[in-house]
């Protein structure tokens, strides 16, 4: 009988403990009783012993970029584990982080087995991550795009002219965000603006979601987000009479799942890739439960990816300095 456990609370960083799996717990009375005990504790490094201890059962750990409001990602990725672990037959467990850098991180020392990755910082984990394996995209990463945005006190319209944002105040997203930053950045440039020549410097506001309050108070009279955050906050009726839509982005590729290299000999699945890979492609929107997955991605489907998508987004990001 598999055994389900979502993490829903507390950020998950690079100096903490991992949540507790309930197959460990049934490992020995012991060991449980000393397990419940420590299990809260929340301050020194995950090491090899540690993650040795979980066995060939352990949780099939999934986490992500936090671009999004946390509330938002909890919901998602909550669900997300549910579903996947009734598939599988495996305990998934989904464990947050507080940044972008910590999920390249995490993924990279092996604490982080499936993540759901940006172009870029998909690029980065596996460049860091040798052996690490594509899993699958959305049929919308096929054809991504970000949105410029600006305060209705800009009195701009709508238009293709990026050259209009150059003289505001501005903020992108993560810095390391693709849809909320080097794609943008590249894109500005391509229309002869300095993606840092802003004034004051470019802000960085952390997410998506930052970036529509930051540009809805004024605190910055520009922004740049992704166009599903900006399609899935409209429908919520969530966006800020002062937040004005002012011209979208030709599209690129972007999100994708990466699974790392040690995951299927430590949780004793032999070909997890592939069973992934057919549990994502395979959800259908003719059946309520992973119409609710597909649903919370804004997804008609996941679609299988490769490398040479993001050939454009690693050139971009060596020119820019973000890849090394």
């Amino acid at each position: 009988m598999s055994t389900r456990r979502v993490a829903r609370s507390g950020a998950l960083e690079a100096n903490s403990l991992p949540p507790l799996s309930r197959r460990t717990l049934l490992s020995g009375a012991g060991l449980a009783l000393a397990a419940a005990v420590t299990g809260c504790g929340r301050s020194s490094p995950v090491s090899d012993t540690a993650a040795a201890a979980e066995g060939p059962s352990g949780p099939l750990r999934i986490g992500a970029i936090p671009d999004q409001d946390p509330e938002v990602l909890q919901r998602l990725y909550g669900t997300v584990a549910d579903s996947m672990s009734a598939a599988l037959d495996l305990e998934v467990e989904y464990r947050p982080v507080t940044d972008y850098g910590a999920a390249v991180s995490l993924f990279r020392t092996g604490d982080l087995d499936l993540v759901w990755f940006g172009g870029l910082t998909g690029v980065q984990a596996r460049l860091q991550t040798p052996g690490a394996e594509l899993i699958a995209q959305r049929d919308i990463d096929e054809r991504f795009s970000s949105v410029f945005v600006v305060n209705a006190a800009t009195g701009l319209a709508p238009s293709d002219d990026l050259a209009a944002l150059a003289s505001l105040r501005f903020t992108y997203g993560s810095e390391t965000s693709t849809s909320g930053r080097l794609m943008p950045a590249f894109f500005l440039r391509e229309d002869g603006v300095d993606p840092q020549g802003f004034p004051g410097g470019p802000g960085f506001s952390g997410s998506h979601d930052a970036t529509l309050a930051l540009v809805a108070s004024g605190s910055y009279q520009a922004g740049v987000l992704n166009e599903q955050v900006w399609t899935s906050r409209s429908a919520e009726g969530g966006i800020d009479p002062a937040v004005v839509l002012y011209a979208e982005t030709p599209t690129y590729h972007d999100y994708h799942w990466l699974l790392g290299p040690q995951a299927a000999d430590r949780i004793g699945v032999a070909d997890l890739g592939e069973q992934l890979r057919d549990y994502l492609t395979g959800l259908s929107a003719g059946d309520p439960a992973d119409a609710e997955v597909l649903e919370l991605f804004g997804a008609g489907s996941f679609v299988p990816t490769e490398a040479g998508n993001y050939e454009q987004i690693e050139e971009i990001g060596r020119d820019l300095g973000l890849v090394n």
